[in-house]
């Protein structure tokens, strides 16, 4: 089951350092938008989009695979349809303990794999909001 209570998603949003695939170099994009606002915050944000040299000042990877630091959490900003491709690729981690899927965007069989690989998800929710819910 996705995670759903707010004492779990409060500790999710104690983690520090966030992979966003398909965080965007375009401001006023949610894509954009929330990865900045994350960072804001304190959150060690790492840019994963091929289409980047560089994001927020820092390089941008091609794709998770390629990001050679520690990851707590894999925010994803793709479509619904490219979710089981991320998952799959952070299963292959060892470090990244969650997945989040933003809001609008689901895929029930890919967080059934990963919840079986042993991975936390949360999915269809905003992580800005739920951090101003819940954080502030």
């Amino acid at each position: 089951m996705p995670v759903d209570s707010d004492a779990e998603l409060r500790e999710i949003l104690g983690m520090e350092t966030v992979a966003v695939v398909g965080c965007s170099s375009t401001p006023g994009k949610d894509a954009h938008e929330i990865p900045r606002y994350m960072r804001e915050h304190g959150y060690e944000v790492i840019p994963v989009n091929p289409h980047a040299d560089e994001i927020f000042g820092r390089e941008a990877y091609d794709s998770l695979a390629d990001v050679p630091e520690g990851v707590d959490i894999v925010n994803v900003f793709r479509p619904s349809e490219e979710v089981a491709g991320i998952v799959e690729r952070a299963i292959d981690r060892d470090d990244a303990t969650v997945v989040w899927t933003q809001l609008g965007i689901r895929d029930d069989e890919a967080a059934r794999r990963a919840e079986d690989a042993g991975k936390r998800v949360v999915q269809d929710r905003c992580f800005k909001v739920e951090h101003r819910r819940l954080v502030g």
